[in-house]
């Protein structure tokens, strides 16, 4: 994990960590023991909740506040509060995302509500300074699109292909989400720099997928595949497969495609069913990818937060089909879960979203602290994991230091901490290519998980 430099001074940190003496409780999965401690209080609806390339939290509140909240105190630095964003409803500061160069290219960006000639959505990038602790410079790359008080969205996820997906709702407006002139109810595709791809589905048009209610997480999993968690009506909330071009039925299709109206329109307009719904609805919102040692049993697993239902969700994701058949209920006791994040190290931050008049809210970190990373014992230090050549542009090749006696994989992390590919190897193995094509030049990590040993070492790609 790469980290860049932020100094801080006493006056930015802000009232918002929670007490050494804060209380923890714990539940069980499986056979580990899950401790969740309030790391930061006093928060007013925690929208969005990301890893950074620096090793803190970065946080927007639904009010306009962004800021960094450091993992080991709680501490809160704030770096901006977006001057024109309308917190109206459930409007307001919504889903951000950091550039994947970061070190390099400083951007962060944000969608939120503004007001000009009625409300309205934008995605804005700003640009932050590590030495003032600010975010300045802020470039519209796209706005204009129709909003209301609900039905914003807005999720952001950075693909390896440096491209950005955006999620909007249909802003009430429901032909919307089938008018594939409208931004409203899609899933948008842009480049960084807010232009068009040229590969997307249709040439010119930022769109997609289309066919969306109000879609609030968005997540890649190590397979590839993008994952996104849809609020229904008064049923059918929704767990989507997201893939380029296709229709994902709304205002047509509620759900799965059951009945005779709803099978025809399927069948005539591309649409891909949902993974997974739920009636009556519990309100999906944020969804992280998890698969680290430290809780085993969740290990490949979509990880969501709920509004309505107040509970964090677990669903495996099989090795062989989509379909999502199971799923596992935690976190239970805290009111409506709206954000969430995971560290390199596996611990998890959840917000709550519970505030009304007044700012309520916490961040809860949800830790097995029973774990110890196999790379901070004297027997793990004294293997090496070999990577050449490196620099390393199209392949690379990794050695083991000794044959591994337990099958496993090699996952590449970015400077986010986000994983860009997975490759599996056989128990005997002590060498492993790995492509590296669809890798942009920069800095990543490589780790190799045999059994319980893990091996690390930093990856420059030219």
């Amino acid at each position: 994990m790469k980290c860049f430099a932020a100094l801080l001074t006493a006056g930015a940190l802000l009232a918002g960590a929670a007490s050494a003496s804060a209380q923890t409780t714990t539940f069980s999965v499986g056979a580990t023991t899950v401790s969740v401690t309030p790391l930061t209080t006093n928060l007013a609806i925690p929208w969005e909740l990301i890893w950074g390339p620096d090793n803190f939290i970065w946080m927007t509140e639904r009010g306009g506040r962004i800021s960094r909240v450091n993992p080991a105190t709680g501490q809160l630095t704030a770096l901006l509060t977006v001057p024109d964003v309308t917190p109206t409803g459930e409007s307001g500061l919504l889903g951000m995302v950091l550039h994947p160069d970061f070190s390099t290219s400083p951007y962060v960006y944000i969608v939120y509500n503004y007001t000009e000639g009625g409300l309205k959505e934008k995605l804005v990038r700003y640009t932050y300074n590590a030495a003032a602790g600010t975010l300045s410079s802020p470039l519209v790359l796209l706005g204009n699109i129709p909003a209301t008080t609900t039905h914003s969205g807005s999720r952001l996820l950075i693909l390896p292909d440096r491209t950005l997906l955006m999620t909007t709702g249909d802003a009430q407006l429901l032909p919307e989400a089938q008018n594939p002139a409208s931004l409203n109810g899609k899933i948008l595709r842009l480049n960084l720099d807010g232009t068009v791809p040229a590969n997307n589905p249709t040439p010119g048009s930022l769109v997609y997928t289309r066919g969306h209610r109000n879609p609030q997480g968005l997540v890649r999993a190590t397979n590839g595949k993008v994952y996104s968690s849809e609020h229904g009506p008064n049923n059918d909330d929704e767990i989507n497969l997201i893939e380029a071009g296709r229709n994902y039925g709304w205002p047509n299709v509620e759900g799965l495609c059951n009945l005779p109206s709803e099978q025809t329109f399927c069948s005539a307009n591309n649409v891909r069913e949902p993974l997974r719904v739920w009636t009556p609805t519990i309100a999906t919102a944020g969804l992280i990818y998890y698969d680290h040692p430290a809780i085993p049993e969740w290990r490949n697993s979509l990880l969501m937060a709920t509004l309505k239902a107040s509970k964090l969700v677990q669903m495996p994701i099989s090795a062989t089909t989509d379909v999502l058949a199971t799923e596992n209920s935690y976190l239970t006791t805290f009111g409506r879960l709206r954000s969430i994040c995971m560290s390199p190290q596996g611990k998890i931050y959840v917000g709550t979203s519970n505030s009304t008049g007044g700012p309520t809210d916490q961040i809860l970190m949800l830790e097995n602290r029973a774990f110890l990373p196999a790379s901070t014992t004297a027997a793990a230090k004294a293997l090496k994991l070999s990577l050449w050549p490196n620099p390393a542009q199209s392949t690379v090749m990794m050695r083991f230091p000794v044959t591994t006696a337990a099958a496993g994989q090699a996952t590449v992390v970015d400077a986010l901490g986000r994983v860009m590919q997975t490759t599996p190897f056989t128990a005997g193995q002590n060498e492993l290519q790995l492509n590296l094509r669809s890798l942009a030049p920069g800095l990543y990590a490589v780790r190799a998980q045999a059994g319980s040993t893990t091996y690390t070492q930093q990856l420059v790609v030219r």
